[in-house]
């Protein structure tokens, strides 16, 4: 078992991966302090995407960040009209490439929990996270 930040790094390099797979060019900011993981281009078309990876037995993915000694929350990136994609990592390594306008219309605004498959819990208001698996070219 990896700790959180090799776990958040595990996430960052299969999202460079893949959309570089897919002919986007990835750029990747200086420092820690924006909303976003990385900026992706193709086309014309920039995208912003925050990259998030879970190892845990649920395959939940939180969407706030967590700080100091507690993990008290501090932010949400679903309250950041600007961000355009969530690239997700679970604990088998299955990679998903949500748009963040699709999950902001789904009633929990504070995590999903990965799923590959289509699960009896969709029609409760779970996110469909299945829709949205993407390979990687290995």
């Amino acid at each position: 078992m990896n700790d959180r930040k090799q776990t958040g790094r595990i996430g960052l390099v299969e999202a460079i991966s893949y959309y570089t797979e897919n002919g986007y060019t990835v750029s990747i900011p200086l420092t820690d302090t924006q909303w976003y993981d990385i900026i992706i281009e193709k086309d014309g078309n920039i995208l912003t995407v925050q990259c998030k990876a879970t190892e845990t037995k649920e395959n939940s993915i939180d969407f706030r960040s967590t700080g100091g000694t507690k993990g008290v929350p501090y932010d949400n990136i679903l309250e950041h009209s600007k961000l355009d994609m969530l690239f997700c990592v679970d604990s088998e390594r299955n990679c998903y490439s949500i748009p963040v306008n699709v999950l902001r219309k789904y009633k929990n605004k504070n995590s999903i929990c990965l799923r590959k498959e289509r699960k009896n819990t969709e029609n409760k208001g779970c996110f469909p996270s299945y829709k949205f698996l993407v390979k990687l070219g290995r």
